[in-house]
C-alpha cells in the first residue's frame, strides 16, 4: 500500500433525486464535471451530506461506482462506507474497493455509544479487510461519541492505512492536540467550512467541504490560499463565503446545499429523502438570498 495523503478541497457530495425520490444519475454524472471543471481536489459520495442513511446498499453502491466512473482517475474519490454496524461498514468497504474508490470514510458508532475499546476494534476490523486509506470520522454531536487522541494513536501505531482523521467537532484545540501527539503521521481534515481557516493555520491539511457543492473554484482558493501561508488573503475568501457557510446549516444538512444546487440549476430537483423534509419559508429565503449575495461578490471581485 502506498502511503496515500489526501489533502485540500475535498467535496462531501448531495446525492440528486428524481422528483420520485430515485437516484437521478445524469444530475449526478454533470455534477460530477462540474466539480471537477471547478478545481476540486477530491470527491467523497456516500457521507452524511450524500443521505447515505436512507439509501439502501444497492443505491449506495450505484452512487459510488457512478462518481468513481465519471471521475476517471482525474481525482481521487474517497467513499463513504461507515456503518453503526462493524460488519456492515465493512461489506461497503469492500464494495468500494472493487468499484475502484481511492479510499473510504468511517464515522464511529452512532446511536451504539461504543467505548474506546469499542470504537478501537471497530475501526481496526476495517482497516484489516483494506489496504487502500481510511479516513477516521469525528462528530460527536451526531454520534454522541467523540474518538480519543489515544485512540487515535493506537490505530495509526497498528495499521498503515489510518493517517487521515475528519474532525467535525467545533474545537480548533483538536488540530493542535493531533498535531502535537502524532506530528504529520496525521492528515487533518476540518469538517466545518466555517472553520477550515481556522484549522489550517493551527495546521490541518485541507476540508471535508459541504460548502464546495455549490461553489467548488471558490472553496478551493480558500484552501489553497490558507495553505500556501497566505492567510490574510485566505481570511478575504472566508470573509466572502461566511455567510453561505453559517446558511447552509440553519436546516438540517443537506437541505440548504440541495436549495442552492436546484437554484443554479446544478440538480433538477432539491428532494430530499424523509425524515428530512422541505426547508421552511423564511429558511428558504436567508439561504437564497445569502447564495446570491455570495455569488454577486464572487463576480464583482473577478471584475476588479
Amino acid at each position: 500500500m502506498t502511503d496515500t495523503r489526501f489533502t485540500g478541497s475535498i467535496t462531501a457530495m448531495a446525492t440528486p433525486f428524481n422528483d420520485d425520490g430515485t437516484l437521478a444519475i445524469e444530475d449526478l454524472q454533470k455534477f460530477v464535471e462540474r466539480q471537477i471543471s471547478g478545481g476540486i481536489q477530491g470527491l467523497l459520495p456516500m457521507g452524511t451530506t450524500g443521505e447515505s442513511p436512507t439509501l439502501n446498499h444497492e443505491e449506495h453502491g450505484e452512487v459510488v461506482e457512478i462518481v468513481v466512473e465519471s471521475a476517471k482517475g482525474r481525482l481521487p474519490v474517497i467513499a463513504g462506507s461507515g456503518s453503526n454496524s462493524t460488519r456492515e461498514a465493512i461489506s461497503l468497504t469492500k464494495h468500494a474497493d472493487a468499484a475502484g474508490a481511492d479510499g473510504t470514510l468511517h464515522v464511529t458508532g452512532y446511536y451504539n455509544k461504543p467505548t474506546q475499546e469499542g470504537i478501537f476494534q471497530h475501526f481496526s476490523a476495517i482497516a484489516q479487510e483494506t489496504d487502500k486509506p481510511i479516513i477516521l470520522y469525528s462528530i460527536p454531536g451526531r454520534c454522541i461519541v467523540d474518538i480519543s487522541i489515544a485512540t487515535v494513536e493506537r490505530l495509526l501505531s497498528k495499521h498503515p492505512n489510518i493517517r487521515h482523521i475528519k474532525e467535525s467537532g467545533g474545537e480548533v484545540s483538536r488540530v493542535d492536540e493531533l498535531k502535537s501527539a502524532l506530528g504529520d503521521d496525521i492528515t487533518v481534515l476540518s469538517g466545518d467550512d466555517g472553520l477550515t481557516l481556522s484549522f489550517i493555520a493551527s495546521g490541518a491539511d485541507g476540508v471535508i467541504s459541504v460548502a464546495s457543492n455549490v461553489l467548488p473554484a471558490e472553496v478551493t482558493e480558500l484552501v489553497t490560499t490558507a495553505l500556501s501561508g497566505d492567510l490574510k488573503g485566505a481570511s478575504e475568501v472566508h470573509r466572502e463565503l461566511y455567510p453561505l457557510f453559517r446558511d447552509l446549516f440553519i436546516e438540517p444538512s443537506p437541505v440548504p446545499v440541495k436549495i442552492c444546487l436546484k437554484k443554479l440549476e446544478i440538480f433538477s430537483t432539491d428532494r430530499v429523502r424523509l425524515p428530512l423534509c422541505n426547508a421552511s419559508p423564511e429558511n428558504r429565503q436567508t439561504i437564497l438570498e445569502s447564495l446570491s449575495s455570495v455569488i454577486a461578490n464572487a463576480n464583482a471581485n473577478q471584475i476588479a
